[in-house]
């Protein structure tokens, strides 16, 4: 065990993944010599070459495209999105074909194909480097939506999420990048995509939540001085439904936060799927805390987009409701 941020997580597991399956290959603008805008990619370039971690040009259909049609032929393709805003114009690469090629070929071919890309505000960062749609990609089948929020959780998912026959989008929470350091297992191992994981067991409230949120989530429930259970999904597509239906039995109340807007963000789906399976458990609405239906704003009104200071609130509404 070793003591890693985010960045270095996923750095170790793109190693093991590439020095395990020689069809495993990275590529994506400035992934090879510069190691990445983040430097997630550093020291692959130097160990696997330029054939197998492969700077592009600044084209992201092109970056996409290449990847699916390398998927299909045989190798399991790694595509970083320099930043997920960025990934719009490979929307019909993606949405039109790397999440159909099974249907459509009737299962004669899959699609291996790795999209990551850093997602989410808290950096102060400029327009289209912060915004969260995942729900875009949630909504569309044939993809799987995995954001983790811990190293030792984003090694483990990144190589279930190559291993994964099907594309995944893996999106990573930039603003905890470099801010959260934790025991990591330096040898291989995988968390299966689709489970979810309890950081916080409690009896008075659920909170649920994925990515940069879950941080500031258990800080929440720490400030409240609530008995609060914390529900990180890792996965959002599959989802987990039991862990959240068991807790929302258990507690009764629940709070649901996302950085992404709040009309039909994926808090709405998981209020539907609470009520379908569990309304009778609650003894309050669900509340939601989620940023705006505005685009993400500049620096200095990003802490009014974020969530952040909004969670222990909605905990205390719905308590008191």
């Amino acid at each position: 065990m070793t003591k890693l941020n985010l960045v270095e997580a996923l750095n170790l597991a793109l190693h093991q993944e590439m020095e395990k399956d020689n069809s495993v290959l990275v590529l994506g603008e400035d992934v090879g010599i510069d190691g990445g805008v983040f430097r997630v990619t550093e020291g692959l370039y130097k160990k696997y070459g330029k054939d197998r971690v492969i700077d592009t040009p600044l084209a992201e259909p092109g970056i996409v495209g290449t990847s699916i049609g390398l998927a299909v032929n045989g190798f399991k393709p790694i595509a970083e999105i320099q930043f997920s805003g960025f990934i719009y114009s490979a929307f019909d690469q993606i949405i039109s074909h790397a999440a159909r090629i099974r249907n459509r070929s009737r299962g004669r071919f899959t699609c291996p194909l790795v999209v990551r890309a850093p997602y989410c505000g808290g950096i102060k960062a400029l327009e289209h480097h912060s915004e969260s749609m995942e729900n875009i990609f949630i909504h569309t089948p044939g993809l799987k939506v995995v954001i983790p929020s811990t190293p030792s959780d984003a090694k483990g998912l990144l190589i279930s999420a190559i291993r994964d026959p099907d594309p995944v989008i893996f999106y990573e929470p930039k603003r905890i990048y470099r801010a959260i350091k934790e025991e990591v297992n330096e040898k291989e191992y995988t968390i299966p995509i689709g489970k979810a994981k309890i950081v916080k067991e409690g009896n008075d409230v659920t909170v649920i939540s994925w990515g940069a949120m879950v941080r500031e989530c258990l800080i929440a429930a720490e400030k409240s001085n609530v008995n609060c259970e914390v529900i990180d999904l890792r996965t959002l597509k599959p989802l987990d439904i039991d862990t959240i239906i068991n807790s929302v039995k258990k507690t009764g109340r629940v709070v649901v936060v996302h950085e992404a807007p709040k009309t039909s963000g994926f808090g709405a789906e998981i209020i539907s799927l609470i009520n379908e399976k569990a309304l009778l458990n609650l003894e309050a609405p669900v509340k939601r805390v989620t940023g705006f239906d505005t685009v993400f704003p500049y620096a200095k009104m990003e802490n009014k987009y974020l969530p952040d200071e909004r969670i222990e609130k909605g905990i205390k509404e719905v308590l008191e409701f």
